[in-house]
């Protein structure tokens, strides 16, 4: 395999700087990054040379918090590794400007709304430019379609613009030439084709039926966008009339008794077994409506017999489905009661309250209700407050109706769909899921548990503004009906195109809305269904087939937790209806990032951290240490003290690498040939070094990030605390000893710089900047069998016992509060000791040991080193 390394030359003279900082590094190299193209894609890889990542395309909506930080993070840590691998890695971002985000910061920002009645206006001016929080939808000003997409595409850029900043600072090793918008014509034209398909397929419908609405964004919402929360309501006792007598019922929602269809009880409940199949008066309505037996009715709740109302909840749907109960639908899509009393009232006080009700909101209509119900006495007591779950879109703010519409679905396994290999949609994409790696595997289970609890399919279409355009049209009849089952698609290679503004073929301008001619579709589609196709659009599919068979399927899937049922599913369902594959073969699945409180961090609660000011106040490297330093799958709080140990790390990288390199005098060059590494200790830390690289190697190929940086910080402070330490006074010796320290020294920092260079990029680069060519992000990843090789006999249990050896020894002199150049007039020491020998030159110029260095034995095997008998001189004077 081709690697895509770049070649590092050592220089001919160190450039080690007279003061080593951090400060001013991020703008240093993300400028120097970007002129050398250092992570720039290969487009001569082959697929097999090729790591793809699909990154996740940020909501454009403002702002980013810490918690993006968070993930992308891990997902750049893995990106530098497979990059230093000698991959080509295709690591593209995207912007999600698709979605309701958009829009309702767009009315907020400029305080408009959009409608599409209005006509365009060229001129057109937003009364606000920002500053408010939130303006009521009664002052926003209404204005044309294509000006509110104006306004939306405006706004997008200039987020996408700070997005693309704060991910520059902080080091995301991003192709930045290789992007795209979730509304750009790249992802329109691949969101439409794959619709087409799906539709010439049989895989997408349009059907008129009750589905969830969300009021105040006037759109349907798809059952993976759902959030059930508490909501205060309260508990009605109202009497039914049967010819043996009246039946309580209990509800929430009496407001909803003109759609009452039916009662329903368990088959099982001997209350009323008696009333099945017989018939009850609605109260105040008196429609007649019959006792039904169902097993989703439950005993133990209330009075055990509720009424079906199409619709109040979910289950009111599927008792209307199983027992093909009629439709009485009474609420509108703005959540009002509709205007026009329904026919099947047919009582005049029946007729005299719906009245009453009509074009109220539920909340008004239920008050003038109750208060009739009072009146006639057919409501048993006084209301019973309660907390009821209810549904709610994830994004609002209000509790969800059911209202009847017509809408697009794309089938995902939620109704039974026999495929060609004659097994079951659902059952085959459990079979995907089950091929799908994840990382952390525990995750896989989410994914499981959502496809088997589906029960739709996946609603796509959306009432909205800014999105990709669902694309077709319909034929008018020559009476002026719009026929939805005659549907007009266009041809793939006139992609992508808007029903709203587009012309089919065949037909012209003026035949739009006229009998005989047509009516473009005004829906658009779902976020999910443009993002479910982020491999795709970002791979090229359709628009660069060479990009594509270079990077698809891609090899990895990097996601929140939250979004597994979206996100990750309709992925899996997109590629598996077009490609009969999976998108990528392993997925990583990020935890949340905790309040103080801990509780998850989102703009919705108000509790999130917006982070470019953390990242100047403690560097970059700093807040990526605190971010990789959290597993997979893990919720992990917010935590500065992790970041200032992050920045102390950093800092410990610089200046411990000035003085390793500086070792052999001022401006000399560094020497890597291990050949001159001659001396116990060297080479037991070059055993130690291998160890290392082996360990990080392997959590990184599983995609254990955090335990790469475990592995690699863990080892380079011991390196810098006791190995440097030990070492140190003969590097600088004119002995013949010297140069095995020296070359030792370099090839340890050579080789930590590689290890930490995926978690403190900027650190890193600058150090190797002093000695070498090149970019140490495009340098070969470290192995382990030349460090191996190199360290010959060497016992890594060296290290491990001369540490501990060196520690003692200091912490003599600090309990006794002298210096540590103090020397020992005598010293010995005692417990495993029966490697020291091999390192009694180094103890003795580390501890400054003037007199006897005695080891004694200890008396167990593996005992620790302890202090003996000792003797402290006068401190030395210091070195000038």
């Amino acid at each position: 395999m081709t690697s895509f390394n770049q070649e590092s030359e050592l220089l001919d003279h160190t450039e080690v700087p007279d003061r080593a900082t951090l400060d001013g590094l991020e703008t240093t190299w993300g400028e120097r990054w970007e002129e050398e193209g250092t992570y720039a894609f290969d487009r001569t890889a082959t697929r097999s040379e090729v790591f793809s990542v699909d990154t996740p395309p940020p909501t454009v909506s403002g702002s980013l918090h810490i918690g993006h930080v968070f993930s992308y993070t891990h997902t750049d840590t893995v990106a530098r590794y497979q990059r230093m691998r000698g991959k080509s890695v295709f690591y593209p971002m995207g912007w999600d400007d698709n979605g309701l985000p958009t829009e309702r910061r767009v009315q907020n920002y400029y305080g408009v709304r959009g409608d599409a009645s209005l006509p365009y206006d060229p001129n057109f001016v937003p009364p606000h430019q920002g500053g408010a929080k939130s303006i009521k939808y009664a002052d926003q000003v209404p204005i044309s379609r294509r000006n509110f997409i104006e306004l939306c595409w405006k706004l997008s850029e200039e987020d996408e613009k700070q997005f693309e900043a704060l991910w520059r600072h902080l080091g995301l090793s991003v192709d930045w030439k290789q992007n795209y918008q979730t509304i750009g014509e790249k992802a329109q034209k691949v969101a439409q084709t794959a619709f087409l398909r799906n539709l010439a397929r049989g895989e997408a419908y349009q059907a008129q039926a009750p589905g969830l609405w969300d009021i105040t964004f006037q759109t349907a919402v798809a059952q993976a966008e759902l959030e059930a929360r508490d909501y205060p309501g309260a508990y009605h006792a109202l009497a039914f009339h049967g010819a043996s007598g009246d039946v309580v019922i209990e509800t929430t929602r009496p407001e909803l008794l003109p759609a009452c269809v039916a009662l329903i009880a368990h088959p099982d409940d001997t209350r009323y077994q008696h009333l099945f199949g017989t018939t009850v008066r609605v109260p105040i309505f008196d429609m007649e409506v019959p006792v039904l037996a169902h097993p989703k009715a439950e005993m133990d709740k209330g009075a055990g017999i509720a009424m079906c109302c199409t619709f109040g909840d979910v289950t009111d749907v599927e008792w209307w489905r199983e027992l093909q109960l009629p439709l009485h639908s009474v609420l509108g899509k703005d959540g009002r009661l509709v205007r026009d009393t329904p026919e099947w009232i047919t009582s005049e006080a029946g007729r005299t309250m719906y009245a009453e009700m009509a074009g109220k909101t539920t909340f008004s209509a239920r008050k003038a209700l109750v208060e009739k119900l009072k009146e006639t006495g057919e409501m048993i007591g006084d209301e019973k407050p309660t907390m009821r779950k209810t549904n709610f879109f994830e994004k609002g703010d209000k509790p969800l109706e059911i209202v009847t519409s017509r809408q697009w679905y794309i089938r995902n396994g939620g109704r039974s769909h026999v495929e060609g290999n004659g097994k079951e949609l659902r059952d085959n994409l459990i079979e995907a899921g089950n091929k799908l790696a994840f990382h952390p595997d525990f995750m896989h289970v989410r994914y499981d548990n959502w496809v088997k609890g589906l029960n739709s399919d996946w609603l796509i279409s959306r009432q909205r503004f800014f999105g990709v355009p669902i694309p077709v049209w319909y034929k008018i009849s020559e009476n002026g009906e719009v026929k939805y089952d005659a549907v007009i698609t266009p041809e793939e290679s006139s992609l992508p195109v808007d029903p709203s503004s587009d012309v089919p073929a065949g037909y012209t301008e003026d035949q739009r809305g006229k009998p005989g001619g047509f009516a473009g579709e005004t829906d658009i589609l779902d976020t999910w269904a443009t993002s479910s196709l982020s491999p795709q659009i970002a791979g090229g599919w359709l628009t660069d087939e060479d990009l594509f068979e270079r990077v698809y399927p891609m090899d990895v899937r990097p996601q929140g937790q939250d979004i597994i049922r979206t996100w990750l599913f309709s992925t899996v369902v997109r590629a598996h209806l077009e490609f009969g594959e999976l998108p990528w073969k392993h997925a990583t699945i990020s935890g949340w990032i905790l309040d103080p409180d801990h509780k998850k961090m989102s703009k919705s609660k108000g509790n999130v951290v917006t982070p470019m000011d953390l990242l100047v106040r403690h560097g970059a490297d700093a807040v990526r240490y605190w971010a990789a330093s959290a597993r997979l799958g893990v919720d992990a709080a917010f935590d500065e003290k992790q970041m200032k140990v992050g920045r102390r790390l950093a800092m410990k990288v610089l200046n411990a690498s000035k003085f390793a390199l500086g070792m052999g005098g001022e401006g000399s060059p560094v020497c890597l040939d291990a050949s001159h590494v001659t001396e116990p200790i060297d080479r037991a830390l070059l055993a130690d070094l291998a160890r290392v690289v082996e360990e990080a190697t392997t959590a990184f190929e599983v995609f254990d990030h955090t335990r790469a940086l475990e592995v690699a910080e863990t080892a380079f402070w011991t390196f810098c605390d006791d190995y440097l330490e030990l070492v140190k006074d003969r590097a600088y010796s004119n002995t013949p000893e010297a140069e095995s320290a020296r070359v030792t020294l370099a090839i340890a920092v050579d080789t930590f710089l590689r290890l930490l260079a995926p978690f403190i990029p900027y650190a890193t680069a600058e150090v190797w900047s002093w000695y070498r060519t090149g970019s140490v992000h495009r340098a070969a990843w470290p192995e382990a069998a030349p460090l191996r090789e190199a360290a010959g006999s060497g016992n890594a249990e060296l290290l491990e016992v001369a540490g501990q050896a060196l520690t003692v020894l200091r912490g003599v002199k600090s309990a006794a509060k002298v210096s540590q150049r103090t020397s020992f007039a005598r010293v010995e020491l005692r417990g495993n000791t029966a490697l020291l020998e091999e390192v009694r030159a180094d103890l003795v110029r580390a501890a400054h040991v003037r007199g006897e260095l005695r080891f004694t034995p200890g008396t167990e095997a593996g005992e620790q080193i302890t202090i003996g008998d000792y003797e402290l001189d006068e401190p030395e004077p210091k070195r000038k």
